[in-house]
């Protein structure tokens, strides 16, 4: 029975707990064209992502953003179009949908903020002959 109304909920649509925090999401106004879109699929690839966001207007940028080392996706992208009105539109449409079998979020996206780059220390040789390795203790004499 259970496994019934689940199956139910799929097909009829959203539940009307979702669709509240949808509308809760949509409150903030867009400043600029880029979305962000989180809730990706492991899978979705550039191409896929960019077909989809293609009815709502004329895509710039459209990028899932990918893991350095391993090369998968981190479950998160952007999308930038040309205008602030065509965002709109693809914010609304594709904000709480499923993409690939998981429910998407698309939000405004936020200026990237300026981190510092992390202390250098100093790896050379001492005054007393030997470095400092602060995860061990010395590393011996140079």
């Amino acid at each position: 029975m259970a496994l019934i109304s689940r199956i139910r909920r799929v097909f009829t649509g959203p539940s009307p707990l979702c669709s509240q925090f949808s509308s809760i999401r949509l409150n903030s106004t867009l400043t600029s064209p880029k979305l962000f879109i989180s809730g990706l699929s492991r899978e979705t690839t550039d191409e896929q992502f960019q077909e989809a966001f293609n009815p709502f207007g004329q895509i710039v940028e459209a990028k899932v953003i990918r893991d350095r080392a391993t090369g998968r996706s981190k479950g998160f992208g952007f999308v930038t179009y040309t205008s602030i009105e065509e965002a709109e539109k693809a914010r609304e449409e594709m904000n709480a949908k499923f993409l690939h079998g998981w429910v998407i979020f698309v939000d405004p996206a936020k200026p990237r903020e300026y981190r510092a780059p992390p202390p250098r220390s100093e790896s050379g040789p001492s005054e007393i002959g030997f470095r400092t390795n602060k995860t061990v203790g010395w590393c011996g004499y140079n």
